[in-house]
């Protein structure tokens, strides 16, 4: 019994001293492998007579169970430590103050279209709004442009499917035209909002953002509207000297029409590649508002005159911005966007 008693001594001391779990794994094998020493007394109570085998094997049994619990105390507390050292490596503070969510903004064109409106209030205008679906009307027929006019056409006019005479607005003018059908001169307004025509390239897409402008009263003339359009755009891009040119064009709903066009912002005029060398972009569209127009909307031709411009506010945040694609605006891609935040 002395001889167990020694055993079971020996093999807890040498499991205690044990730091790592594969070493104590080969300890165990010294005592309870299959040629382990407590195996091996386990072995030779077949020797025994059969009065002495009874009382031996109770006893070797003891001491296995307690070498076995001496084993199991030390893999417990080998597992204990390397949790320990797994928890304090991979420990979180937790008293930092949380990450939080990325703050978002404004997309540049709508920063570009409340700068629009900003400017347009400080000198009178009003802000006005329509629906995007219009009929036929006032899209067309309100604003002079006939029946066989190209801007009709199905490649480049979004129809709606089994709702005859209805389409998606192809310019903001229709808000024009309503807005005159509900008031009457003088009327200074602005209308922006999205519209549709079938277009898609670097410079142009199906759907996009328009600005129009309108002044009708009793004495609007020409030079009204250059002097509108040229204090705008030298406010909008901060260049007190930019120069405007209106070059003469035709639009159904305004007589005479110009188109405007203003000194390149990014050579100041001396010729870049932006401007293809010439020194001037392209910015809008203009002119004196067709009596016709103003004859579909009951008001006097004869006693009132007025101007109408239209722009795309698109195109001068890629001006603003220095942006050289149009479908960056509207493909969602955040790295793109929120450099404008």
């Amino acid at each position: 019994m002395s001889d167990l008693d020694q055993l079971v001594a020996q093999a807890t001391a040498e499991f205690a001293g044990i730091g790592e779990a594969a070493l104590l794994e080969q300890a165990k094998a010294r005592y309870l492998g299959k040629n382990g020493a407590v195996t091996e007394l386990l072995k030779g109570l077949g020797k025994l007579a059969a009065d002495e085998r009874k009382n031996a094997g109770a006893a070797i049994n003891s001491a296995k169970e307690r070498i076995e619990a001496a084993l199991n105390a030390r893999r417990e507390a080998l597992r204990q430590v390397a949790l320990d050292l797994q928890l304090k490596a991979e420990a979180l503070d937790i008293t930092l103050p949380g990450r939080g969510l990325p703050t978002g903004g404004l997309h540049p064109v709508t920063r570009t279209l409340e700068r629009i409106e900003a400017l347009f209030r400080s000198i009178g205008f009003d802000v006005a709004d329509g629906p995007e679906i219009e009929d036929d009307f006032h899209n067309f027929t309100a604003l002079n442009t006939p029946e066989n006019h190209p801007a009709r056409s199905m490649h480049d006019t979004f129809y709606l499917e089994n709702s005859p005479g209805l389409l998606l607005r192809t310019h903001t003018s229709p808000i024009q035209v309503r807005y005159m059908e509900t008031h009457k001169p003088p009327i200074r307004i602005i209308a922006p909002g999205r519209v549709y025509r079938v277009d898609s390239d670097a410079t142009h897409s199906p759907m996009f953002h328009q600005v129009e402008g309108l002044w009708i009263d009793e004495n609007v003339s020409f030079a009204d509207l250059k002097g509108v359009f040229t204090d705008f755009l030298r406010n909008f891009f901060e260049k007190p000297d930019l120069r405007t040119r209106f070059r003469p064009s035709f639009f159904p709903f305004t007589e005479p029409s110009a188109e405007i066009d203003m000194s390149c912002v990014f050579c100041e005029g001396n010729g870049c590649r932006v401007c293809s060398h010439t020194g001037w972009l392209e910015i809008a569209g203009s002119g004196m508002v067709h009596p016709n127009v103003l004859k579909h909307v009951g008001i006097d031709s004869e006693k009132y005159i007025g101007f109408a411009f239209g722009m795309g506010p698109d195109r001068l945040t890629m001006l603003r911005y220095g942006v050289n694609d149009l479908r960056l605006f509207f493909d969602g891609d955040l790295r793109f966007l929120s450099q404008f935040k």
